[in-house]
């Protein structure tokens, strides 16, 4: 892994210099000017800007836990402060990227397919028990622009050892194409098995095409291996290549998926390496989960996939065809009440509303009986952070899954930095004792459920691309609720009796916090 890193570093190492070379220029300007006793002109100049960029801030409609760390990094420091924020206070991805997924998107109509299928346009939300839910649901569609659609089929994975082998058995039967997008690809037991197929697939003339994020990837994928797998007749590229420090640096593809013919999905929160199958332990058991999707909600985890390959290639590269008709595929088309319904959806860091983090809060705002939740990582915005502690304080049964083995013990510190308040609440909070919790997922009420790659951290909430599926009224929601009292029973409870700790310990905490947005 290091040697990789190493790697990556050498080859970027000039972009970066220059980036510094022009920081390092900038400062040496003001400098200059100062020695022309025009100090004091320039600190006024920069105390206008850092009251600027502190109302601007203050005025967006953002998360308050990011804008505060700004304006105290720019009230501490208004001229190196100001300029920090100039090139790395915009959290938003670079406006290329974002107009390229664009244009791939229209290309692809995707806002026809959600006006065409979704079927909350063809039902009186009015009529249903769950108005409420359905009316954030149908929100959701509009925002995104995929559609909620008849569920005709999904298997719920509680181990991904289990996905691991289904994978293999659909890859061999592949026939046309097979697309994969990962924010994580480690060379290993899982992505060789997986390589030694498609090498046989694309030699069969299947069409192989792999998306890995590039920075999740830096230290376990490189440039060696994208050419071997060419070689191999598999086409591969990086997502948002690192190349510069810059903010669209944040903008990782998170998302975990597998396309097969059209036919059959696979996401969840499994990445291609050997820990999430268990075949090494370097946290413990590795919990994590998955699903298999067949059914037109296939085609919104393929919409997803080719909108991202598209706008990452040249002209001349992208899949051009449009892929086969929904009618074509082998879909039962009237299934009313198959199993419930499905709603399969991205975040992008570029929408006003963060998708995810407003679907939890509201989740747990209309939540009557229970709201249970997987995440590795526990890192809350304001406003998600105060609709667990309401849930919770109206009776709501609201529980966390979290590691008890962590991947990071910096990011473990800050995420139990919330336990205090929040088992105050009535929160119950729970520790996965065997290793590792990787699992993101959210069920309430025996209704609704999601599983997906959303981690209840800043990053996952706000800044990255994931991906993630809304069942509704769906047998996958027992299946997750089983699973989750099953891990529950090998998890330690956290008492809040053995929660108090030192003013000094919880004033470290509370500065740990302040920089969790950048975690």
């Amino acid at each position: 892994m290091a040697k990789k890193i190493f790697g990556r570093v050498v080859i970027v190492l000039p972009a970066i210099a220059l980036q510094v070379l022009w920081y390092l220029l900038v400062f040496r300007f003001i400098n200059y000017l100062s020695d022309y006793h025009l100090a004091d002109i320039i600190h006024v100049i920069f105390s206008v800007l850092a009251v600027i960029f502190v109302a601007s801030l203050i005025s967006r409609r953002d998360e308050s836990s990011y804008k505060l760390l700004w304006v105290t990094v720019i009230v501490a420091m208004p001229i190196l402060g100001s300029i920090l924020y100039l090139f790395l206070g915009n959290k938003r991805t670079g406006k290329h990227l974002d107009r390229n997924i664009e244009v791939a998107s229209e290309a692809l109509e995707r806002k026809k397919f959600c006006k065409e299928e979704n079927v909350l346009e063809e039902i009186d939300i009015s009529k249903y028990e769950a108005k409420r839910l359905l009316q954030s649901l149908s929100h959701i569609c509009d925002d995104t622009h995929f559609p909620m659609l008849h569920n005709e089929s999904v298997k719920y994975y509680p181990m991904g050892e289990l996905v691991f082998e289904d994978m293999c058995k659909d890859l061999k039967k592949a026939e046309k194409y097979v697309y994969i997008e990962y924010f994580i690809l480690q060379e290993g037991k899982f992505w060789n098995t997986l390589t030694d197929i498609l090498e046989k697939k694309a030699k069969e003339g299947v069409d192989v095409r792999v998306i890995y994020d590039d920075l999740g990837s830096i230290g376990t994928y490189s440039v060696k291996d994208v050419a071997g797998l060419r070689k191999k007749g598999i086409k591969c590229i990086p997502f948002n290549p690192f190349l510069l420090i810059r903010t669209q640096l944040n903008n990782r593809t998170h998302r975990k998926i597998m396309v097969i013919d059209g036919e059959i999905a696979y996401s969840g929160g499994i990445n291609i390496a050997d820990e999430y199958i268990n075949e090494i332990h370097p946290y413990g058991v590795w919990k994590d989960i998955g699903f298999r999707l067949t059914g037109k909600a296939v085609y919104s985890y393929e919409l997803m996939f080719l909108e991202f390959w598209n706008s990452s290639k040249h002209k001349d590269e992208v899949i051009k065809n449009e892929p086969p008709s929904l009618k074509d595929r082998h879909i039962i088309n009237d299934i009313p009440e198959n199993d419930g319904y499905i709603l399969p959806y991205y975040d992008s860091p570029e929408r006003d509303d963060h998708t995810s983090n407003v679907l939890y809060t509201e989740i747990l705002t209309m939540a009557t009986d229970y709201v249970w939740f997987y995440t590795p990582y526990l890192m809350l915005g304001d406003s998600l952070f105060d609709a667990f502690i309401r849930a919770a304080r109206r009776g709501v049964d609201v529980r966390l899954i979290t590691p008890g083995v962590s991947d990071s013990k910096l990011v473990h510190r800050i995420s139990r930095s919330y336990y205090k308040d929040l088992l105050n609440a009535g929160v119950k909070i729970y520790e996965y004792t065997p290793g590792f919790v990787h699992a993101k997922a959210m069920i309430c009420d025996d209704i609704v459920a999601g599983i997906g790659t959303v981690n209840l951290d800043y990053r996952s909430l706000f800044l990255h691309y994931e991906c993630s599926s809304i069942f509704y009224k769906s047998k996958i929601i027992f299946d997750l609720k089983n699973d989750y009292l099953k891990t529950q029973s090998e998890c330690t409870e956290i008492v809040k009796e053995n929660w108090n700790f030192s003013a000094f310990h919880r004033f470290i905490d509370n500065l740990l916090r302040l920089i969790a947005p950048l975690l």
